[in-house]
């Protein structure tokens, strides 16, 4: 009787790079894919400047189109990179936009909220899988994922957590569900700021706080206006680096296997991030190279997005059975419920 091969997990935005490994190629090879993103990026580019749309929308909606394409091996390496290393590289570049006055201007009590959104969060995920007859594990899996950093922190947890507690079937659903209600909310989540009227600083961090993956809260952000999309960047990038905390919660109480406890610290992108921000807050970034970083920053974040938008496996969607996807949207509905009464509340 052959052995049935497991399937391979859902291409996503792998800010970590442990979704799947680098695909091996020349730097010939990079390229089909990085065309691709390239003529969409450039297309959702032309879009905004005439028709006077937010860029990263542009790129999703262009991605999305692109969607068959991720069928053709060919393009993976460029893809993978784009959808990766493009990011990584954006988000740091995106520093030079942020002032640590800026940070401090959000103040303890908005750090407190992204703390008690994560934790909610989580433990929303919890109660939503008992309640369809998941365990503890698949909760905690599905609710970090929302509450932190999208697919990255569903493969950092599943790995946390072992394959005694969560299945490979469990992951690829949760990185499925992510990917494609990360989307949906970059295009929703602006739209309900706009109709509440909010205010650059309230909509900045409800988007930050809100949305599953670093692509989608910053062109959500972006989208909204430059100083949302700063105020989301600095609240989303605080929920990135909360995931070492909680891995070390979830090791010491849910792992299944000892030697799979330790998981990342502190990505270095953030650190980057942040050391910019420093440099910049003394003011020692000449204008122009700040504007030029700046157009650079925009156009990586797009590219990412359009390559992420192809990737996405969206035909998976069709072949598994709800439940799995309610424990996911109970997770992302407290989680913007949770940010948007924090941010009418207790923001600005």
């Amino acid at each position: 009787m052959a052995t049935r091969q497991p399937r391979p997990l859902p291409m996503a935005a792998d800010l970590y790079g442990d979704i799947e490994p680098s695909p091996k190629s020349s730097w010939q090879g990079y390229l089909p894919g990085l065309a691709i993103v390239a003529a969409g990026t450039l297309a959702a580019a032309f879009l905004s400047d005439h028709y006077g749309a937010p860029l990263t929308l542009m790129a999703l909606l262009i991605g999305l189109a692109l969607n068959f394409l991720s069928a053709d091996t060919r393009l993976t390496p460029g893809l993978a990179f784009a959808s990766r290393s493009l990011l990584r590289w954006g988000i740091v570049l995106v520093g030079v936009r942020i002032t640590f006055g800026q940070i401090v201007a959000l103040g303890p009590v908005a750090l407190l909220c992204v703390l008690a959104i994560v934790a909610l969060t989580i433990g929303a995920g919890i109660l939503a899988a008992r309640r369809f007859g998941f365990d503890t594990a698949f909760g905690t899996l599905a609710g970090g994922a929302v509450a932190i950093c999208g697919a990255s922190a569903a493969m950092a947890l599943a790995t946390t957590l072992g394959e005694k507690r969560t299945s490979q079937a469990q992951l690829t659903m949760v990185l499925v569900g992510i990917s494609a209600l990360s989307a949906l909310a970059m295009v929703l989540y602006p739209i309900a700021a706009h109709a509440l009227a909010m205010s650059d600083l309230k909509a900045g961090f409800m988007l930050g706080a809100a949305i599953h993956d670093v692509a989608q809260a910053l062109g959500a952000g972006y989208s909204y206006s430059k100083d949302a999309g700063d105020i989301a960047a600095i609240v989303k990038l605080t929920r990135v680096a909360l995931l070492a905390p909680v891995l070390a919660i979830v090791a010491l109480f849910l792992r299944g296997d000892a030697s799979r406890a330790k998981g990342p610290g502190i990505p270095w992108f953030v650190v980057g991030f942040f050391v910019l921000a420093g440099i910049n807050s003394f003011g020692v970034i000449p204008a122009v190279t700040a504007k030029g970083a700046e157009q650079i920053a925009a156009g990586l974040l797009a590219a990412a997005v359009t390559a992420t938008a192809i990737r996405s496996p969206l035909s998976q969607l069709l072949e598994a059975g709800p439940k799995p996807l309610f424990v996911i949207l109970a997770a992302t509905l407290v989680a913007f419920l949770l940010a948007l009464g924090a941010a009418l509340m207790f923001v600005g």
